[in-house]
């Protein structure tokens, strides 16, 4: 199985959601971490399953949850640059992906 490395901001907005998850209902925000611990698990047996997008990253729709997983494939090992929601900001992560090259 691949390696992942999950950027600072990646994992902020991690946090961020499942402390607002938990704030609607007691036990979702652990709800949600566990469906985006579940999604990079699958990104890591299967990195280049999501097609590759012209900016270099691939995406993951994540289930029961409107978020994606945006990581890159570099190198054989996976960088998770955004935990984003789908419908907030398309994009504002770019600039992170010189990070992870």
């Amino acid at each position: 199985m691949m390696a992942a490395t999950i950027l600072h901001e990646a994992e902020v907005e991690l946090w961020d959601a499942v402390a607002y998850y938990e704030d609607q209902s007691h036990g979702l925000g652990l709800d949600f971490e566990a469906e985006v611990e579940r999604s990079v698990e699958t990104v890591k047996r299967f990195p280049e399953r999501w097609p590759l997008r012209e900016d270099g990253t691939r995406r993951y729709l994540t289930n029961c949850f409107p978020y994606l997983v945006v990581y890159m494939y570099l190198r054989k090992r996976i960088w998770i640059i955004a935990i984003a929601h789908c419908k907030r900001r398309p994009g504002y992560w770019r600039d992170r992906i010189k990070a992870a090259e």
